[in-house]
């Protein structure tokens, strides 16, 4: 008997969903904690911008939206700027896809249709 196995991207989302959080708040637990004296108002901002994260990859696009408003009024609230949200998600980019190139080298190459018999 031939099974085809397939990945699709709904699959996808939920392999980046399990791994990737923990990552990701550990890079705006980091980022906030350098930008913001008051440790539990750092502490809820990377909760926030954790939660917008996990919106985005899960394709939620509302959620997205509303939790990405959420955030900009409490980056600013804090006196922050904007562009601090900009650097911390351009170094979570970089370390995901780190991750991601590292995990595709171990295996030999990226994931591909198989036909198992």
């Amino acid at each position: 008997m031939t099974t085809l196995r397939s990945f699709d991207a709904r699959d996808g989302r939920l392999g980046l969903l399990e791994w990737s959080e923990p990552v990701i708040f550990d890079r705006l637990r980091d980022a906030y904690r350098r930008r913001v004296a008051d440790g539990e108002a750092g502490w809820a901002l990377a909760r926030l911008h954790c939660r917008v994260w996990r919106a985005l990859i899960a394709d939620d696009t509302a959620k997205f939206d509303r939790l990405r408003g959420e955030l900009v009024v409490a980056i600013v609230h804090r006196g922050l700027k904007l562009d601090s949200l900009a650097d911390a998600d351009a170094q979570i980019i970089s370390e995901l896809l780190e991750i991601v190139i590292a995990r595709i080298a171990e295996r030999g190459g990226p994931p591909r249709e198989t036909v198992d018999g």
